[in-house]
């Protein structure tokens, strides 16, 4: 005698070797035996043998007619053996009424099942609907087929095309055409981008790297609403200074500038000078959201991302001859001993004389070092008095503004073309600069603090930097106080930090109250934007270092160790892993094979070749 049983979800045949009314020892076909409980026999046969039964009710099952079976059933909850009889229409044979339940088990959405070998048909609405979502999905993976064999032959779909961004930057596994990008990329061993960009899809490697952060920051391409603007400025007086500004030839948004007035006790009086967009737009504004959304103006080279909209820099920002809205803070400055003897904050109107550019001035360096002065640039007399002052400021400090060793680079993008120039910081000219603005920083901060008015501070202690509301010592900095205030058309902080001034200069409610939830908000999306803008800068730095070495055509190249098998490349801020590199000691120069450069990957392969100094020798 054999059986056909069920275990576990699925149908299975064995000899009966023994049973008793609850169980039976059963053979299967390969001879393992198995202990069923006999409510699980579904039905007994003696023919046909049991190798063949289960193999030929597949077959006789394929025949059958799903459609037609789920007419003959009716509505009622049926057995199997029940329904075999009237399919047949004759008492079924086992082979017969096995093949049946082979074809109700098979069809889940036409025969629901009710127990053990017994079955109802399903509702005419639920399987038309049913069978429309199969319908539904067979077209889909056709059309997933279909858009993944386009994108094989270098064709991007039209359907795709639509919501590029999407499928580069956040895809959808849910979407059809998520899934008919992952199945060509998994056919032809490409990534999604660089099979995209094979489709003719992507204009540049540097578009895509680009559009991730436009698509991640600022939702598209971004640029602004041409209706957006600020206001005018209130009626301000007019200070009795000339300005100049400082910056580097590429600067729009200018910030800050400086003036120097000789007063009648033989004093002089440094004004620093910050932009006031403050006083155009309030917090909650229209513009405020924009700005807030943003958070920074975010560099990259070849391109920056501003803050605020063009229309609402180019009238707060310090353009030569121009009266422009400013936020000053005055020192009187004893000429003999550059200590300062006074101090006082104006919201006012400053005439901008000039705007400097570095390479206009950068000859006053080396002039400034041998303590002299060259006699033949503009603002020459002004600028050498402001670094005097800088050296007493920082020397009250105790701590330098800058490292005198430290290397930037700038980066110079024209026409596709980089060129990557090192600059060392501490010069004079950025020495004079940065110890204006700590000290304004300071002052201010320190204004905030002493008339009990909330703001965002800069913090160090133990070596560690972070924004509070408490305001607190930077001990990198050998400050008491440090606030960020005077950048407000390229930070959100220092731009919050204005209105909170502004409102203490004139004596009225600042905007952001004690315990402020809208203060200490902003201050943590600040940090987290600020970092993934720096983190973005840093990326777009190491491509064009790569498009750097193949528009030169750099071979080998020479680097420094610096740890774990990581280089820094002279000459450009190239930072690579080396994996052939031998243990040698840090600061060890080496030469370096380029074996491959991927701009889609951002990365470049490179082979350890020799010592550079042992080259250079040879």
């Amino acid at each position: 005698m054999n059986v056909l049983y069920e275990e576990t979800g699925s149908f299975k045949v064995g000899a009966v070797l023994a049973e008793s009314d609850a169980s039976l020892q059963v053979e299967a076909v390969h001879g393992k035996r198995s202990k069923i409980k006999a409510a699980s026999v579904l039905l007994r046969f003696e023919a046909p043998p049991l190798a063949e039964f289960m193999p030929r009710a597949d077959a006789l099952a394929a025949e059958m007619d799903t459609e037609f079976l789920w007419q003959c059933c009716g509505e009622a909850e049926f057995g199997f053996a029940e329904l075999a009889r009237e399919y047949c229409g004759h008492a079924p044979s086992a082979l017969e009424a096995a093949a049946i339940l082979l074809k109700l088990q098979s069809a889940p959405m036409y025969f629901y099942r009710k127990g053990k070998g017994r079955f109802r048909a399903a509702p005419a609405d639920t399987l038309k609907a049913a069978l429309a979502g199969v319908e539904r999905r067979r077209l889909q993976e056709e059309q997933i087929r279909n858009w993944a064999q386009e994108l094989q032959a270098g064709t991007l779909p039209a359907a795709l095309r639509a919501m590029l961004p999407l499928l580069l930057y956040r895809p959808d596994r849910n979407r059809i055409e998520t899934k008919a990008l992952e199945l060509a990329c998994a056919a032809s061993g490409l990534s999604a981008p660089k099979l995209i960009e094979r489709a003719g899809a992507l204009p540049s490697s540097h578009d895509y790297h680009l559009g991730a952060f436009l698509f991640e920051h600022h939702a598209g391409d971004g640029g602004f609403s041409a209706s957006v603007s600020a206001a005018e400025p209130p009626e301000l007086p007019l200070a009795a200074v000339s300005a100049f500004s400082l910056d580097d030839a590429s600067t729009t948004e200018i910030d800050d500038a400086f003036s120097l007035t000789r007063l009648a006790n033989g004093r002089y009086r440094v004004g620093i000078h910050i932009a006031a967009p403050g006083l155009g737009f309030a917090p909650g504004s229209e513009l405020d959201q924009i700005a807030r959304a943003r958070m920074s103006t975010a560099y990259i080279p070849g391109r920056k991302i501003t803050m605020l909209p063009p229309q609402v820099i180019e009238r707060y920002t310090l353009g030569e001859g121009r009266e422009c809205p400013a936020l000053s803070l005055y020192l009187d400055i004893n000429p003999l001993s550059h200590l300062v003897e006074g101090q006082e904050t104006r919201i006012e109107r400053v005439k901008i004389a000039a705007n400097l550019r570095h390479h206009q001035v950068e000859a006053l360096d080396a002039a400034f070092l041998a303590g002299a002065e060259r006699g033949d640039l503009p603002f020459e007399a002004e600028l050498f008095f402001l670094w005097q002052l800088a050296l007493e400021l920082e020397a009250a400090r105790g701590k330098p503004a800058t490292q005198p060793d430290r290397v930037d680079y700038n980066f110079f993008v024209e026409n596709e073309r980089i060129s990557i120039v090192e600059r060392r910081r501490g010069a004079p000219l950025d020495k004079l600069v940065a110890e204006l603005m700590i000290s304004a920083n300071n002052n201010w901060g320190r204004l905030l603090a002493d008339r009990g008015i909330p703001a965002i501070y800069r913090a160090q202690s133990n070596g560690k930097v972070r924004m509070t509301t408490v305001p607190s010592p930077h001990q990198g900095l050998g400050v008491s106080h440090y606030i960020w205030a005077s950048s407000p058309l390229r930070r959100y902080i220092d731009l919050l930090n204005q209105w909170q001034l502004l409102a203490c200069v004139s004596a009225t409610a600042p905007p952001f109250g004690k315990n402020s939830a809208d203060l200490q908000a902003a201050m943590r999306e600040f940090e987290l934007t600020y970092a993934a803008y720096d983190q973005f800068q840093s990326k777009m730095e190491h491509y064009w270092c790569l498009r750097w070495l193949l528009q030169e055509q750099v071979k080998l190249a020479r680097a420094q160790v610096l740890r774990d098998k990581l280089v820094k490349f002279e000459g450009i801020p190239l930072y690579v892993r080396v994996a052939s590199l031998p243990e040698l000691d840090i600061g060890s120069r080496v030469l370096l094979e380029i074996e491959g450069i991927d701009l889609i990957d951002n990365s470049v392969s490179a082979r350890y070749k020799a010592s550079a100094e042992d080259w250079e020798q040879s």
